[in-house]
């Protein structure tokens, strides 16, 4: 219980000192915008690649990540088909069905491996997943669903590789597969660069929180409650019954597969929304309102199979 209690106060103190700067104006009117965009382009790009350059892609191959993989399929192939029969648009959706299933395997993730799981390389695969498939997809159907000149097909194609988020989790793949160890002089800078990026996104979560309503009662109440229930219940009741019905998973192996399924959205969501100005609104209360409920969910998971 205590991995869980100190990954959410970590989380909670840093968004609560960005709340504040929100409400003093320490970095003036564009200050959110300023950390949003050094997020993506930046920090993340050169945390994902220096994460993934030195992981064990093996863990591509394991029945943990098949579970991850249909459970978040799932939840969000839900929140997908109500959000086309209720015309949310195809930026929105995507944020919503992101919300509804894009854990927060980092900067939570991490610290709740190592204090509940006891290894801190169980949330890898969630991890490999959403940055190697996941997000690539989601950014690419956000880069052509935007406004502006069509694209031909041929750049299209390529949309991915135009993405920055997309470009360092390719590349930390490509140095992890071939064997090549990056030199240090290299490899440091950008592991200095990419600690910048957790919180950087969390400090312009917090300020994004200054003058906003209470969640869920805005325009965007159906697909928040809808995108909440499915990552808080949703996603690890799938994940639960695939590991232990499907899979044969028992005991330890169980507990690490239905753990990270029930972690809340990620705080880099609301980066991907704030950089395509699509479903912010959305993305911003979906994550708070996953993040508080996911506490007594992961008490719940961890106290019945732990």
């Amino acid at each position: 219980m205590q991995g869980v209690l100190t990954g959410f106060a970590v989380i909670a103190v840093v968004i609560g000192v960005g709340f504040v700067i929100g409400r003093r104006g320490y970095l003036g009117e564009h200050g959110r915008e300023v950390l949003t965009k050094l997020a993506f382009h930046v920090a993340s790009p050169a945390l994902l690649f220096t994460t993934l350059a030195e992981a064990d892609l093996s863990v591509i191959f394991s029945n943990r990540l098949l579970v991850t993989a249909l459970s978040t399929a799932a939840a969000a192939g839900v929140f997908v088909a109500v959000g086309v029969v209720r015309h949310w648009g195809i930026g929105r959706t995507t944020i919503g069905a992101l919300c509804s299933s894009y854990v927060n395997s980092g900067n939570l993730g991490i610290p709740i491996a190592v204090y509940v799981l006891g290894d801190a390389s169980l949330v890898a695969p969630v991890l490999l997943f959403q940055v190697i498939a996941l997000t690539p997809v989601a950014l690419t159907i956000l880069d052509l669903a935007g406004p502006g000149e069509k694209l031909p097909l041929w750049r299209r194609l390529i949309t991915p590789l135009r993405n920055p988020i997309a470009v360092g989790s390719l590349a930390g793949v490509v140095v992890s597969a071939s064997g090549v160890t990056v030199p240090g002089p290299v490899m440091d800078p950008l592991t200095l660069i990419g600690n910048m990026s957790v919180p950087a996104v969390l400090l312009a979560f917090g300020i994004s929180l200054c003058g906003s309503t209470m969640p869920g009662r805005g325009s965007d109440r159906h697909p928040v409650f809808l995108s909440v229930a499915l990552k808080s219940v949703g996603q690890p009741v799938v994940a639960w019954a695939l590991a232990s019905g499907v899979f044969g998973l028992r005991g330890a192996p169980l507990l690490d597969v239905v753990v990270t399924s029930a972690l809340p959205a990620a705080q880099n969501l609301f980066t991907y929304a704030s950089r395509y100005r699509v479903g912010e609104v959305l993305a911003r209360e979906s994550i708070l309102l996953s993040t508080v409920l996911s506490v007594p969910v992961l008490v719940v998971v961890a106290a019945l199979l732990g």
